[in-house]
């Protein structure tokens, strides 16, 4: 198999895995309503939140997580068995990002992928995931907004990985992917300074 086939199905297959839809698969197991059709209208843990079933918000969010985490897992433990490194597994941890953000299986229209991201880069650097991660936790858990925790935590991955690293590839790839969380979180963002955007665990269905 020619080099240029193995990197184009190690990204395919990322980002087949990131197109599947834990936030309606979830909420199915769990005898709810599609997403899609309420709140936000996201498929994302948040929104399954919403609908009063935390232990689908927390299959949701596990299982986007995961999806973002074992695609860079496989590509940084098996690209370097056929001559890939940091270019395979930044190609892949963008394949399966924007399969999350870009579903095949739900014509194109995704979640915003925070939950992905903080799988992806716990993959790339447990430090760098955690870091990221627990800026998220601090401002969820103080302000009780979801979007300006991801848009602080988008804002914030990039720099972090910066010091860590010192650029590079996997740094340009953190950058594209924090840059991505922000435009899909922009209408938040206007919400925020609207004033209008709802709290986490605001609009739960009776």
């Amino acid at each position: 198999m020619s080099e240029f086939l193995i990197v184009a199905f190690a990204v395919l297959a990322a980002y087949l895995l990131g197109s599947v839809p834990f936030a309606v698969v979830c909420s199915r197991l769990f005898g709810l309503a599609d997403p899609r059709s309420y709140g936000s209208k996201n498929p994302g843990a948040t929104n399954v939140l919403r609908s009063g079933n935390k232990a689908a918000a927390v299959c949701t969010l596990l299982g986007d997580m995961a999806k973002g985490w074992l695609a860079v897992f496989l590509a940084q433990t098996y690209g370097p068995k056929f001559g890939f490194a940091q270019g395979l597994v930044g190609a892949v941890a963008l394949a399966v990002f924007f399969g999350h953000l870009y579903p095949v299986f739900l014509k194109f229209k995704g979640g915003k992928g925070v939950a992905t991201a903080a799988g992806v880069l716990l993959a790339l650097d447990p430090l760098l995931g955690l870091i990221t991660l627990g800026i998220w936790l601090a401002v969820a858990f103080t302000l009780r907004y979801s979007s300006l925790a991801a848009l602080v935590a988008a804002a914030a991955a990039p720099v972090v990985a910066i010091m860590l690293w010192g650029g590079g590839i996997p740094a340009m790839v953190v950058g594209i992917i924090a840059l991505a969380l922000i435009v899909k979180h922009w209408a938040n963002l206007q919400r925020l300074m609207a004033g209008t955007e709802p709290k986490i665990g605001a609009g739960k269905k009776a």
